[in-house]
């Protein structure tokens, strides 16, 4: 699954009619719902403001509404394009001030559809990835430099535990696991070593890995 990057706000004009698209990041329906009233309190002399969210760790549950725009028309499709990028845990309120020019019901389809496409376009998304968690020991005095070498890789540190020795708890992808303990050898001159310990979900730029 996949969750936006971060809220954000993207505005069409499509005949005459403004579609203004906001979103946030939220984490279960009361969050969904009161970004949605508040939506509707900041737009309260919109013509609609039209609603979809996804939220559950697998997108699960899953709302929308036309707010008296024909049915079908405005909520389906934008839940539609948050259900076909696989987006979970957020949140589209589309706001219509409406310009005067009537679209028809494939018009409508199209513009809600789009306003929500255009403003996940502008936000960006993040892709959510379940990795394995290593635990490294190690004493003192390699410590602060396994730590160094640690925050300036590739590998994602979780957390960090001071005790008779340091234990770095970090998260790395099943397939990296070997080439995880090449490098912490190669670090450490063969001085520590891992054990998985767990997992963890982290959000990653679907770009850049």
């Amino acid at each position: 699954m996949r969750t936006i990057r971060s809220g954000g706000e993207h505005e069409l004009q499509i005949k005459k009619s403004r579609f203004v698209c906001a979103l946030a990041r939220v984490g279960g329906e009361d969050e969904a719902r009161a970004f949605i009233a508040e939506r509707r309190r900041l737009h309260w002399s919109a013509a609609h403001n039209c609603t979809a969210y996804v939220v559950g760790a697998e997108g699960d549950v899953q709302r929308s509404s036309d707010d008296g725009e024909p049915s079908g028309t405005a909520g389906v499709p934008m839940l539609e394009v948050l259900r076909h990028r696989g987006i979970t845990d957020t949140a589209a309120v589309v706001t219509r001030y409406f310009g005067g020019v009537k679209l028809g019901a494939g018009g409508l389809i199209r513009a809600y559809g789009s306003a929500v496409a255009a403003a996940l376009d502008g936000v960006g998304v993040l892709e959510r990835r379940t990795l394995a968690v290593v635990t490294v020991s190690a004493d003192y005095l390699l410590a602060g430099r396994l730590e160094s070498g640690l925050r300036d890789s590739a590998y994602r540190v979780q957390d960090v535990r001071y005790g008779a020795g340091v234990d770095f708890d970090v998260a790395v992808s099943e397939p990296a696991l070997p080439g995880f303990g090449a490098w912490l050898a190669e670090a450490t001159g063969g001085k520590a070593h891992y054990e998985i310990s767990g997992s963890a979900t982290v959000e990653v730029d679907p770009d850049t890995g």
